[in-house]
């Protein structure tokens, strides 16, 4: 099953609405998916209609889970702005990301919807790099004063840009690279937007990031602007148009429809007998106010310079903070050193499981195998080229590229290891360097391969890998495979210094792994290795994004007049003396470690 995480923020006095939000994601939900619905309040969602909404719907493929978040709010109660019928938990949607620090994705809808498509399609919409992703809010396209509102005071190019925060697929893990909470949390210090409140704190860390979303995914039910049903996935009764307030309201059959088989039913229909229509007018007043309000802060040009400034100044600050996480590596890095270290990660990776021999399909000799390369090869590419454009990996330069060409047989690469992009750039190298009849194979870790989450571990289990194992069976399959590969003429990469140390300069001590394939199989080393410097880019962590010059050496081979053992040291020395003098030309510098042992053997 697939997990489809929702996420909705609601009191006691939306719960009704909640269960005919929840009755059309359950009666447009397919099988397939598991639909894991998280509801924030308070202490605002009393213990019976806790336990009608689940008695209803934590069943069959559906879970409910209420969840308090009290403590947090009340941190930064009296911050929170709001106005009209708006409450404060309209903003606990801007939590999630640090709440749920173990999902990378998820979707947050209010509680005024009607589903009338599975909510997993909307769910799997790619986001690619973008925070989020985002519909036009309906009120904004059709008023004037709002449009300028945004374009002058939020910031955004231009009015269509701007989305409505109710409907709003969420990239988790990217909100968090972005320091979002942070950034929401200054900014909060600074600014009042007391428009559209949180929508406009969301707009404004987000712009320049946002999916845009096929408009029928929050179709809302302004009069004169109806839809035929097929161009409708999802209804909005956003602002005052509330079916269970007034009669007329587009699309209000549908809320009716799926109302009727809630347990809230006769709840809801007493809620409407009991609407104050006077309340009505109310709210017409309260829109107008509004309009005039976005209005005259559109048009205060000096204000508007002075927020936009804040906000920018907030935003910096946070894009150039060094992420804690990473200075805490540095520092693992540096005592690594001095401990002499050398081949022991600094980064945590995943939980090793093991790997067992009829896992794995090292030769891709089963059709299902093969059609899971192209379609990793076909997503790895795309994202690839994303990357790239993105200027998240940057290659300045390839240097030696005729080394590779100029080798007919199989070889072993070396390269060091120290970022999880550097293998990226060696694919780039090696398309824009060999053959496309030969491959390059890859040699990864057992829990990289086996327990490497979402995309990159789709990647990690597809892309021409050949992962190590704790399993002395699947080892066995793993060197017959590498064994197999050089003598029909691939490529397999190494990584021989055996750790990953981040943005680590120095060639480290090499294990003796890839040169005893060599030498057995007579075939070379290429060895290579990846110089970098800062770009003027900073990146999500508030480290310079690095420019990559890979360096492409002649190959090395084994000396057969020497014994087994021998041919191995020979070309570890070889290609660490290659490695050492190009650092040393590169950086200027000659090569010195903190350790007091000798490591360059």
């Amino acid at each position: 099953m697939n997990n489809i995480e929702l996420f909705f923020s609601c009191d006691d006095g939306y719960i009704p609405f909640l269960a005919v939000t929840l009755q059309s994601i359950k009666e447009n939900s397919s099988k397939d998916n598991l639909y894991i619905s998280r509801v924030l309040h308070a202490n605002s969602i009393n213990e019976q209609n806790q336990a009608q909404i689940l008695k209803d719907f934590n069943k069959d493929n559906m879970v409910i889970e209420f969840v308090d978040i009290t403590d947090k709010v009340q941190a930064i109660a009296n911050k929170l702005h709001t106005r009209d019928y708006y409450s404060k938990s309209t903003y606990y949607r801007l939590f999630i990301p640090n709440l749920y620090p173990n999902l990378d994705k998820a979707l947050y809808l209010d509680a005024d919807i009607v589903l009338l498509d599975d909510v997993a399609n909307l769910f799997n919409i790619d986001l690619g790099d973008n925070l989020v992703g985002g519909v036009t809010d309906g009120a904004i396209a059709n008023v004037d004063e709002f449009k300028e509102y945004v374009e002058k005071r939020i910031g955004v190019a231009h009015w269509s840009h701007y989305f409505n925060a109710g409907v709003l697929p969420m990239n988790l893990k990217a909100l968090r690279q972005t320091n979002f909470e942070d950034k929401f949390l200054d900014i909060l210090q600074k600014v009042t937007f007391n428009v559209a409140q949180d929508q406009d704190y969301l707009n404004t860390i987000c712009k320049g990031r946002v999916q845009k979303i096929d408009d029928a995914w929050d179709v809302m039910p302004f009069p004169g602007t109806e839809k035929p049903k097929e161009q409708l996935k999802l209804v909005h009764y956003n602002l005052a148009f509330k079916p269970w307030h007034i009669d007329n309201v587009v699309y209000q059959d549908y809320f009716w429809d799926f109302a009727s088989r809630t347990s809230y039913f006769e709840t809801i229909k007493q809620i409407k007998a009991n609407y104050d229509t006077s309340l009505q007018e109310k709210s017409q007043a309260q829109t107008i106010n509004l309009i005039k309000l976005a209005k005259e802060q559109a048009d205060d040009e000096k204000e508007n310079v002075r927020v936009l400034g804040l906000v920018e100044e907030s935003l910096n600050m946070f894009k150039t903070q060094k992420s804690i996480e990473r200075l805490k590596v540095l520092q693992k890095i540096s005592d690594y050193e001095k401990q002499g270290c050398f081949d022991k990660d600094v980064e945590e990776d995943p939980a090793n499981k093991v790997l067992l021999s009829n896992e794995v399909d090292y030769l891709q000799k089963k059709l299902y195998t093969r059609v899971k390369r192209r379609l990793a090869y076909y997503l790895g590419d795309k994202y690839l080229k994303r990357l790239i454009k993105n200027k998240k990996l940057i290659i300045k330069d390839i240097i030696g590229a005729e080394n590779w060409q100029n080798v007919d047989s199989g070889a072993v690469i070396t390269c060091n290891h120290f970022n999880a992009m550097d293998s990226f750039a060696m694919q780039i190298a090696y398309q824009a360097c060999q053959p496309k009849n030969k491959k390059m194979y890859k040699v990864v870790r057992e829990g990289n391969y086996t327990n490497f989450p979402g995309f990159y571990g789709m990647l990690m289990r597809n892309c021409d890998t050949l992962p190590l194992s704790s399993s002395p069976t699947t080892m066995k399959n793993f060197i017959g495979a590498v064994n197999q590969v050089l003598q029909n003429g691939d490529n397999v990469l190494f990584y021989p210094e055996q750790s990953m140390w981040w943005n680590y300069k120095k060639p480290k001590p090499l294990k003796n792994g890839a040169f005893k394939f060599a030498a057995e199989n007579n075939v070379p080393i290429v060895p290579c290795f990846i110089t970098f410097e800062d770009s003027d880019i900073i990146g999500e962590d508030g480290f310079n994004v690095q420019e990559y010059t890979i360096h492409i050496f002649e190959p090395l081979y084994a000396n057969k007049l020497l014994p087994l053992k021998e041919q191995i040291q020979d070309l570890k020395k070889r290609n660490y003396e290659l490695w050492k003098k190009c650092y040393e030309e590169c950086y200027q510098t000659s090569l010195k470690f903190t350790a007091k042992l000798a490591v360059a053997n």
